[in-house]
């Protein structure tokens, strides 16, 4: 039986970070919001203290290049997982390959009919990001329980 408990998706960026959050039985991601670097830790907290579900865990978007190689952003995001862990010592934090999701997140809301106008919001692409990086890490990662 599956442990009731939602996972949380983050894409970090130099000025904004999406959140997004997976449903209790972790079937897929929705977009939860875009953060400053310096707000993301309490909302984060508030989204669980309020949730009154458990975090099961944190799913960072781990920037590679196409060769699967370090990229200049990979030491931001280093710095963020260990602030994250001594914030959050308890939940463990994986990384998922972001490479593409910002591109991705866009084409999915043009699909989708977004007006241009809320297209160019680019906080909307980097909460869309972190659930499209999020649901990757569901449909790749089946014996997370």
């Amino acid at each position: 039986m599956k442990k009731y408990g939602r996972l949380i998706g983050i894409d970090v960026g130099t000025r904004r970070v999406g959140l997004a959050r997976t449903d209790l039985l972790r079937t897929s991601a929705n977009p939860a919001g875009t953060f400053s670097p310096q707000e993301v830790f309490d909302r984060i907290g508030r989204f669980m203290k309020d949730d009154n579900h458990p975090v099961l865990a944190f799913v960072v978007g781990w920037p590679v290049s196409t060769a699967g190689t370090e990229t200049s952003a990979t030491d931001m995001v280093v710095s963020f997982i260990q602030k994250l862990e001594k914030k959050f010592p308890d939940i463990p934090v994986y990384r998922t390959d972001e490479g593409y999701s910002s591109k991705r997140a866009v084409e999915i809301m043009i699909e989708s009919g977004t007006p241009r106008k809320k297209r160019r919001e680019k906080g909307r692409v980097d909460q869309a990001a972190a659930a499209l990086l999020l649901q990757y890490f569901l449909e790749t990662n089946h014996d997370f329980d």
